[in-house]
Formats: structure tokens, C-alpha cells, sequence
């Protein structure tokens, strides 16, 4: 009998279904990997923005995760919404009960237009409680400066936030969408045992149809490492999918402002 290869994932709904939750099951299944899910928070919002957060109780989090591997054991875990310290505790709680491995934490701290979504004993938690979980951890040029407490404009700014970043316990650091080289988005990918960079550059396509590739980057790494990929090779592919997703999502016209990148695109017609 088959098995499939199977991604829990634990993030907040976007009603939308650019980002969050909706964004990582596509991705997910355009890779051919079977989605679990545990639900953080609920949002009410479209290409325009959010109008709405409804916050789901952390003991209804943690039953959802506890349900889930009692019948379905997980080959890799995304993590994306984590708003409070309490619901942090219960997902490190759930982690280490189960001896959960391959670990990708999309620390999700900043909007779009850079607002603060944690606040500080939640930062603080995420650093102390689940980084040291993480086999990766993705933070966008937002959410670095505000881990790393410093402004990030060049490459060696980068490489000085990884390796801060680092000594949280995670094994690799993912810094997305790095601004230091004009007409161009580059991914820095710091490995904490070799001490080795890796940088995965890609031209900036003009389109404003880039809502959630963030959490589509976390969840193909996610789903590769499901598959058996190393995390070097994980995170190059994954690179590949989302910036051809974005190549694809550029053609369509969806929503009156930012759309999504097209998670679709390896299983349909253009």
C-alpha cells in the first residue's frame, strides 16, 4: 500500500486564499504533498487588506495538533502565525512531546505594510522556545531587523543578522527577499554548522501579484524536506517554485489590489 508524504502545517486562514493557511495547502499539493492542518487564527480579508482578526483559543490549537498525530504521523511541520506566548508554548509542547522533525518556522511578525503583529514576550518566546526546535527558520527583511534589533541594507548586514540569528539554536537561517543589489531579490541561506553562505538571486519581476510568497517559500521547503530533500537542495527548490509561481501569477487579474502568486501554476494551463 502507498503512503503519501505528509506536511502539517500550523498558520492562520486567509479568507482570500493568497497566504496563510489556504496558500501552503496549494503549494503543498502542487508538490505532491498531503496537507495536515491546526488552524492559529481566522482573518477576514481580501487584496485590499484585513478588516478582521479572530483569534483561536491555544488548547483548541493543540487539540487539533494532538488529533491530527494520533491518526496521521507528519513528515515535516510548517510554522507560520504564532500571535501570543501562550499558543507558542503549547506548539513547543506539542514539538518535543512527539519528537517532531523537520521543522520549518516562518516567524510571521510584520504585515506587509510593516506593522508589528507580535508583541515583545511573544518575540521573545518565539526566540527562546521554538528556534532552538527549527531545522530552518525564513524570516522576510522585516521580520530580520526586528530578531536582529539592527537595520539590514547590505549583504554583510545580512550575513552578521544569520549569524545572530543563529545562536538561537535553529540549525539553518533563511533571510527572504534581501534588497542590497538593485533590481534583483536574493535569498540568504546561512547554515549554523558549516558556517557557509549560500545566496539564491533571482531578477525582480514586475507585478503586483506577490501576496503570500512568503509562506509559500516556508511551506515548498516544507514539503521538499517531506519528500527527503537536504535543506540546501530543499530551499533551492523551493527558490525555483515560488519565483516561477510569481512568473505565472503575474499573467492573471485577481482581486482590485496585491494578488497572489500563482501556487497553481506546475498543475494547470496557462
Amino acid at each position: 500500500m502507498l503512503r503519501y508524504k505528509t506536511l502539517q502545517i500550523i498558520s492562520g486562514s486567509d479568507s482570500s486564499g493568497g497566504a496563510g493557511m489556504q496558500a501552503d495547502i496549494k503549494t503543498a499539493t502542487s508538490l505532491g504533498v498531503y496537507s495536515l492542518s491546526a488552524l492559529t487564527a481566522l482573518t477576514a480579508q481580501n487584496t485590499c487588506g484585513v478588516s478582521e482578526i479572530l483569534d483561536i483559543d491555544e488548547k483548541f490549537v493543540k487539540a487539533q495538533l494532538d488529533t491530527n498525530y494520533e491518526d496521521i504521523k507528519c513528515d515535516a511541520v510548517k510554522i507560520g502565525m504564532l500571535h501570543k506566548r501562550t499558543l507558542i508554548k503549547e506548539i513547543k509542547d506539542f514539538l518535543l512531546k512527539n519528537k517532531i522533525q523537520n521543522i520549518v518556522l516562518d516567524p510571521v511578525m510584520v504585515s506587509t505594510s510593516g506593522a508589528v503583529l507580535l508583541e515583545k514576550d511573544a518575540i521573545l518566546s518565539l526566540k527562546n522556545d521554538l528556534f532552538p526546535l527549527a531545522d530552518i527558520i525564513t524570516p522576510n527583511l522585516h521580520e530580520a531587523r526586528l530578531l536582529f534589533e539592527k537595520d539590514i541594507n547590505t549583504k554583510e548586514d545580512a550575513q552578521n543578522a544569520c549569524l545572530y540569528l543563529g545562536t538561537f539554536g535553529c540549525k539553518y537561517v533563511l533571510i527572504k527577499a534581501l534588497e542590497y543589489e538593485e533590481g534583483f531579490s536574493i535569498d540568504c541561506l546561512y547554515s549554523v554548522e558549516t558556517k557557509e553562505f549560500t545566496y539564491l538571486k533571482n531578477k525582480k519581476i514586475d507585478t503586483l501579484n506577490t501576496h503570500g510568497t512568503g509562506c509559500s517559500l516556508s511551506s515548498a521547503i516544507a514539503s521538499y524536506l517531506a519528500l527527503g530533500f537536504k535543506i540546501e537542495e530543499a530551499c533551492q527548490k523551493a527558490n525555483t517554485y515560488v519565483n516561477e509561481a510569481i512568473t505565472s501569477g503575474s499573467k492573471y487579474k485577481i482581486g482590485k489590489n496585491t494578488g497572489p502568486i500563482n501556487h497553481m501554476y506546475k498543475i494547470m494551463k496557462d
